[in-house]
């Protein structure tokens, strides 16, 4: 059973907070996340880093500008998540709007694995390009960039991975996390890094007078994909970040998003007009995603290119209908993973991998990440990769920096993994068939070395308790206008409730009637993927929100987590 713990606020930012007419309990949130001013809240355009805080971007506006002005041939390389299909999408609209010729490519998943590859470049040198682009990955690409210089083919790098120890040979890298970069956010998706690079590119050609005889594209119609692709990346949402979600949200929600978007709101039943960050997430991210698990992402870029509202619709529905097929193939793969659990006598190991060569390799990382979240340990599920190869996909807790766990592993057991790469919370790698069970054991031994007892204990932080006179519209809609997410969580509350009412609601939820301990007032509660009944107190970790239900309003609590309460 987790342990529910308070965030720690610092006495000195929340005084700092509340002087400056900050709410009360916002001030406390707000205070927990290190803020200590209203300042640090304004979310202007004018509030981005500088363009000149980026390593090389002067240089990289530089070449795309003489390459466009010599009318090369660029064609971008793209990666098959959100991020990369948002900063494909990003980089084809503006570069063809300022008046370059070029075309964009990603690489199947399951034929080509991930980034700028040398089976990748010899499918790319077919569309004949002078210039490779990438986008959201080829940091680590040192074989793909020789493999193109061979062929003649210049490379340019816009990515945001941790670099490894040889950068490749690219003639311009732009990554706020290459050695020698001071761009204060390391944060930044790929879509981000993107952004910046076609700002400075706009910025470029403004100085050539390139805009004298043609209009000046408003970059700012793009931060739709930039708020997209930022948060289903999962990035911390430091301030820059939150900027730049905030205006592509403000967009979205005034109705100015590209038909692509508006049509895959339409396909998820969700209004404009209300979206939440959440909604880019979990309700538009997995239905992107899901071209690139099952199928091909390009059909995702397309959705996100097209001018054409219809066209739009028909790339929405057919993403919507493998979403759903995604959801039916991790559910299956779900149960299958829980029976493979009860192979372990007694609690499973520090590290757990599991395979099952009826595993769809596009949906590994979702069932590993649902399987940490049940487990609360790190785990590794494998599919069938290319001949002869198992893919992995691992998701671990906080206290183990997952790529490092698998550097370590390589390195006691060179001749174990094939490759891998990622970042703390989330890696990938490949591994020869008959190699599982020696992998997995070495996996397990260095989990053991690098976690305690009090590590796999889940901790799930809360933002303290409220009064009944919290329970109010104005502090809901106040949380509600602020831009969480990753690494900026959204507030959470925990309070002891006796539960006055509860009754089934869509067959899968519980409607509850819930009375704060020592309270008089009533407060509805949802809670959301359990029917079975709560005992008559609880101590739950909740949110707020608004329950709109036949025009009626009223103040609720999501609940997120439980536990009896004597």
């Amino acid at each position: 059973m987790p342990e529910f713990i308070d965030r720690p606020v610092p006495r000195q930012a929340y005084e700092a907070l509340t002087a400056q007419h900050i709410h009360p309990v916002v001030a406390r949130v707000l205070a927990a996340r290190g803020m200590t001013s209203t300042r640090q809240l304004d979310n202007a355009l004018n509030q981005m880093l500088p363009l000149t805080d980026m390593l090389h971007l002067d240089r990289m506006g530089q070449l795309l500008a003489d390459a466009i002005g010599t009318g090369k041939r660029l064609l971008i390389v793209a990666d098959y998540d959100s991020d990369g299909a948002t900063a494909c999408a990003l980089g084809v609209l503006t570069l063809r709007e300022i008046g370059a010729k070029v075309d964009f490519i990603v690489p199947n998943r399951f034929e080509y694995g991930y980034g700028l590859t040398p089976e990748i470049v010899q499918l790319a040198a077919a569309r004949q390009p002078d210039i490779l682009i990438t986008v959201d990955n080829g940091i680590a690409s040192v074989e793909g960039v020789e493999a193109a210089q061979a062929l003649g083919i210049k490379v340019m790098i816009t990515d945001h991975h941790l670099p490894g120890p040889r950068l490749p040979a690219a003639v311009c890298i732009v990554n706020p996390n290459q050695p020698g970069c001071g761009f204060a956010s390391k944060h930044l998706a790929g879509v981000g890094v993107m952004f910046y690079v076609v700002t400075q590119l706009r910025a470029e050609l403004r100085a050539r007078g390139h805009f004298k005889s043609r209009p000046e594209p408003n970059l700012a119609a793009y931060l739709d994909l930039v708020a997209l692709g930022t948060v289903a990346d999962v990035v911390p949402l430091d301030h820059n970040n939150r900027v730049l979600v905030q205006q592509g949200l403000t967009r979205i929600r005034a109705g100015r998003a590209r038909p692509g978007i508006q049509a895959l709101l339409k396909a998820a039943g969700r209004e404009a007009s209300k979206l939440t960050v959440q909604d880019l997430g979990f309700v538009l991210g997995p239905r992107l995603n899901a071209a690139g698990r099952l199928s091909d992402m390009s059909l995702g870029i397309e959705c996100l290119i097209t001018p054409d509202h219809s066209r739009a619709a028909q790339l929405a529905v057919e993403l919507d209908r493998l979403n759903r097929e995604r959801r039916e193939i991790e559910s299956d793969m779900r149960d299958s993973a829980l029976a493979h659990l009860e192979r372990f006598d007694g609690a499973p190991g520090c590290g757990v991998c599991l395979y099952d060569d009826s595993w769809h390799q596009g949906v590994i990382g979702i069932l590993a990440a649902r399987l940490r979240e049940r487990l609360f340990r790190p785990v590794i599920a494998f599919a069938q990769g290319a001949p002869g190869e198992l893919k992995g996909s691992g998701r671990s807790v906080p206290a183990l920096h997952l790529r490092d766990a698998l550097d370590l592993v390589s390195k006691r057991h060179p001749d174990l993994i094939l490759r891998f790469g990622g970042h703390a919370a989330a890696a990938g790698l490949s591994i020869a068939s008959d190699r599982f069970e020696a992998f997995a054991s070495a996996f397990d031994a260095v989990a053991r070395e690098r976690l305690t007892a009090l590590d796999l204990l889940e901790q799930v932080p809360t933002d303290g308790a409220l009064t009944e006179a919290d329970f109010s519209f104005e502090l809901v809609e106040t949380l509600s206008d602020m831009i969480w997410g990753q690494g900026f969580p959204p507030p959470t509350f925990r309070d002891v409730f006796r539960i006055d009412q509860q009754r089934i609601v869509g067959a899968k939820h519980l409607r509850l009637r819930l009375r704060k301990v020592g309270g008089s007032r009533l407060l509805d509660g949802i809670l959301f993927g359990q029917i079975g009944p709560l005992p008559v107190s609880v101590e739950a970790v909740y949110r707020l929100d608004i329950n709109e239900y036949n025009g009626q309003r009223s103040v609720q609590a999501v609940v997120e987590h439980w536990q009896p309460h004597d």
